[in-house]
């Protein structure tokens, strides 16, 4: 797998191992000139497929999902990751759950500016969807998990998310004989411990990927897919726009992290790597998958609609300083460029499709 951009600074990522079959997700190919429909013996393309060509190979859907060699799938461990997924006894309170933030009824986010957590506090920052972290190489907003399995963990002992030290998280559900089972199908030969805990969540949040989007069948060479402004969205997307840039490959993130200009004295990323002047201010790139399902927007959720992003990244950001990304530059979009561009991620939009919330263990 690619690198992880950390600002600055480069760290390779873990080997993995690809458990065929565990999601599907159809390959998407780039339509070729060989494949389409020819006049007088030489192949046409429609002129936006010809427009978007150079850019279509970056954005192929992968064959299988990727889970670490020592998580590897299996279908016990993900109905143990989903117990504990949707369980509020996670949390100190007994009444918050994962699920409680990361909701499947909105593209697992929660739909608020900023996250509620214990004693229904208001958090400092936007709940980030998890949406197909199976390939995320950071997690957080800040980047200061480097697997998933370490992400589960915080927010049940955070303080001010679920409130749980993780000692009595195992006592609790530890002592169950409907979990002690899960645990033991799940992981033979291994405690109930928070690190089977933390696996086990992690093998559930790593099957959380977005189903076939029209843009995904666009891709393959539908072309009643997606709509002709959406199509020269996709052209502006990878332009002009200069969303590309941080909006990459199938995911539409870099997993890296950009101080893109969002007014506040949180300093995201710049609160671990003090040292690093470009990642003061600098928050990870958001997936653009169900963007249009996920408002507010930006890492504080200043930003209320698809429409008013496009509108921020137009000026050039509001916040003036050092960390600035230097790929942030007003953009002088067209009021028909904006159009498009919101045509076309709207196309990066899912069907929604059944989440099976399970009976929880007693």
């Amino acid at each position: 797998m690619a690198v992880t951009s950390f600002g600055p600074t480069r760290v390779a990522s873990r080997r993995f191992v690809l458990a065929l079959g565990v999601v599907a997700l159809g390959v998407t190919g780039v339509v070729r000139a060989s494949d389409a429909p020819s006049e007088g013996g030489k192949a046409t393309l429609p002129a936006e497929r010809v427009a978007s060509q150079p850019f279509l190979a970056n954005y192929a859907r992968p064959a299988s999902t990727p889970f670490p060699e020592d998580n590897a799938f299996s279908p016990e461990r993900e109905a143990l990751g989903r117990a504990l997924f949707f369980d509020p006894r996670l949390s100190g309170s007994g009444w918050i759950s994962c699920a409680s933030c990361h909701n499947p009824g909105f593209s697992w986010g929660d739909g608020l500016p900023r996250a509620i957590g214990h004693g229904m506090k208001t958090l400092g920052r936007r709940t980030p969807t998890i949406l197909n972290l199976a390939w995320g190489q950071a997690f957080f907003w800040d980047g200061r998990a480097d697997t998933l399995e370490a992400q589960a963990l915080g927010p049940i002992q955070a303080a001010g998310e679920m409130n749980l030290d993780l000692q009595t998280m195992i006592a609790r559900i530890g002592g169950l004989d409907s979990y002690k089972a899960l645990f033991a199908k799940a992981y033979p030969g291994e405690p109930v411990a928070p690190e089977t805990v933390a696996k086990a969540i992690a093998t559930f949040e790593r099957g959380v990927v977005s189903p076939e989007a029209p843009f995904d069948r666009w891709l393959a060479g539908d072309e009643a897919a997606i709509g002709a402004d959406a199509k020269r969205g996709f052209v502006v997307f990878n332009t002009k726009a200069a969303c590309a840039k941080c909006h990459s490959g199938w995911r539409f993130t870099d997993d890296s992290f950009h101080d893109i200009g969002v007014a506040g004295e949180d300093v995201g990323r710049g609160a671990l790597l003090k040292e690093i002047p470009a990642l003061q201010h600098a928050f990870k790139t958001p997936t653009l998958r169900d963007a249009d399902r996920r408002g507010p927007y930006m890492h504080d959720g200043s930003i209320a609609t698809l429409e008013a992003v496009v509108d921020f990244y137009d000026r050039g950001g509001v916040a003036a300083r050092e960390s600035l990304s230097s790929d942030l530059k007003p953009l002088a979009l067209t009021a028909d460029e904006k159009r498009q561009l919101l045509a076309f991620m709207r196309t990066l939009t899912s069907p929604g499709h059944a989440v099976q919330v399970p009976a929880l263990p007693r």
